[in-house]
């Protein structure tokens, strides 16, 4: 039979009520183990922002940016640009957007763990191309090894998240990888505040130390069990239920594992899944795969990451300028514990509609502010200074508690099994275009538009909220192998999922009757 044809989850009917289980120690030790593969991903953005603002790498690899970076009379919205600069940034993020695509089958046919590995191995690569790194090219291929790495692990671990996760906790859990890509981001800014002392050596520290979470996510990978839904998936049915019963703390996980068992039946009829999710019953989900990473980029969020103290050096912070990018670090880490106090309470609209709406307010106000009192060679009095980087802290958290976190849990856990590596693979892949589109441009971007790029970003805050508010339904509590019935039940997206879906689930599951354990 061709793939695709049982229905978008292979589910035929909603047995949510049924799971039982509870979250044990075994799922904690599990999750945090893995989600340290976000951590290589915040401390690689974290680390890129301080380093290209240091002396000595500029006058070693950027020494035009470095010249420009003395004259006093030049443009303070415009003293950084360079393409190269931005080159050495942005480098990462397209080569993880190649890697998040070849990680898709291996991630399918070898397991979440195998993507792992391989992420943590390719990223060790990078930190000790960098850190001896004698000419540009050196420099670039190490981060292109990070940015292969990048895209394994981003494409591996929120899944493993999500399938490991209990469905009332899934939520909390998922967002233990944007909390350690926070809490990588903060460990970058504060070795970055330590190294920018140790000239002229301090930037091959800084890059070098990116080995640390590479060497933790390999060895992670090693030690870590598999996914039952990757096990069963992959034709090891008594190993995949013999470790749902172990992450779940009890031998009653028949309905769980039905669940499971329907969706691998479904999950192994198709051989081309990056083919079947362009199919009209997948659109929700194909929408959702990419407006979510591309709206969560558009918040502007890594322009602030990326280039913190860039901008506060244009905005003349002087030696402070890499102590208030820590601070905001330190405010992204501390924000994501809200998000993971709150998610599976509150639910994912809410907290992505409130952190819009104040997401809009400070980017709004700060434009404001850098409209009216800052210029060619003007700097701006202590007072708005201080307002300036209130604004900014206070943005980061509400992108802390709501695109940051979510931008990754709501694609992970809404793609059914048959399709769910490879639409995982297009979030990942869309992320990192954006995220490499805007690094690439965000200089000429802020030379061009100057103070108007705040509400460049405000204008597309206010356009995903919007549509968080019309095309996304809720989520919260939802089994991962049933999130497909929701579509059917949403206002607009019922129109586009054949109406007779659980009719071809059913005749699907006639077609193949493979009993699972009753």
């Amino acid at each position: 039979m061709e793939g695709g044809s049982f229905g978008p989850a292979g589910v035929a009917r909603e047995r949510a009520q049924h799971y039982k289980g509870k979250l044990t120690s075994y799922v904690i030790i599990a999750c945090a183990v893995a989600a340290v593969g976000g951590s290589n991903f915040g401390y690689d953005i974290g680390i890129s922002e301080g380093v290209t603002s240091m002396d000595a790498f500029l006058q070693d690899f950027f020494h035009t940016v470095y010249k420009k970076k003395m004259y006093a009379y030049e443009s303070n919205y415009c003293k950084f640009y360079s393409q190269g600069l931005s080159a050495f940034t942005s480098s990462l993020y397209l080569a993880g957007l190649v890697a998040s695509l070849i990680a898709s089958p291996i991630t399918r046919k070898y397991g979440r763990r195998a993507s792992i590995i391989c992420g943590g191995i390719s990223c060790l690569i990078g930190a000790t191309l960098n850190f001896f790194a004698i000419n540009l090219e050196m420099l670039l291929s190490g981060r292109i090894m990070l940015g292969v790495g990048i895209g394994f692990g981003n494409q591996a671990v929120p899944l493993y998240l999500s399938e490991m996760a209990p469905t009332h906790l899934r939520g909390g859990l998922n967002m233990m990888f944007q909390l350690a890509t926070t809490l990588g981001i903060f460990t970058a800014n504060m070795i970055n505040f330590g190294t920018q002392k140790l000239y002229p050596w301090g930037w091959r520290l800084s890059l070098g130390l990116a080995a640390a979470p590479a060497l933790l996510m390999t060895v992670g990978g090693i030690l870590l069990p598999e996914t039952p839904n990757s096990l069963i998936e992959r034709g090891r049915k008594e190993k995949g239920r013999e470790v749902l019963e172990k992450i779940r703390g009890t031998k009653n996980v028949d309905a769980e594992f039905e669940d499971i068992i329907d969706a691998s039946e479904l999950s192994n009829s198709i051989k081309h899944p990056f083919r079947n999710i362009l199919e009209k019953k997948y659109r929700p989900e194909l929408v959702m795969a990419i407006c979510m990473p591309m709206f969560q980029i558009l918040t502007g969020i890594n322009s602030i990451l990326f280039y913190a103290p860039v901008l506060f050096q244009s905005m003349e912070f002087g030696d402070n300028d890499s102590l208030y990018s820590a601070l905001t670090g330190a405010v992204l880490a501390s924000s994501t514990l809200i998000s993971i106090a709150t998610v599976d309470k509150l639910g994912r609209r809410a907290l992505l509609i409130s952190g819009g709406i104040q997401m809009i307010t400070c980017q709004v106000i700060v434009a404001v502010i850098l409209g009216a009192k800052f210029g060619n060679n003007q700097e701006l009095s202590k007072g708005f200074s201080i307002l300036v980087v209130v604004m900014i802290c206070l943005f980061v958290l509400a992108f802390g508690y709501s695109w940051g976190p979510l931008g990754w849990t709501v694609p992970s856990e809404i793609f059914p099994l048959e399709i769910r590596s490879a639409g995982q693979s297009i979030t990942v892949a869309v992320n990192l275009l954006f995220t490499f589109i805007i690094a690439q441009s965000f200089l000429a971007l802020l030379c061009a538009f100057k103070f108007g790029i705040f509400l460049f970003f405000a204008g597309w805050i206010t356009i995903m909220t919007i549509f968080v508010y019309v095309f996304l339904p809720e989520t919260k509590g939802v089994p991962i192998e049933e999130m497909a019935f929701l579509w059917k039940k949403h206002w607009f997206w019922k129109r586009l999922v054949p109406a007779d879906r659980e009719d071809e689930e059913s005749n699907g599951r006639q077609s193949n009757p493979v009993e699972p354990n009753k």
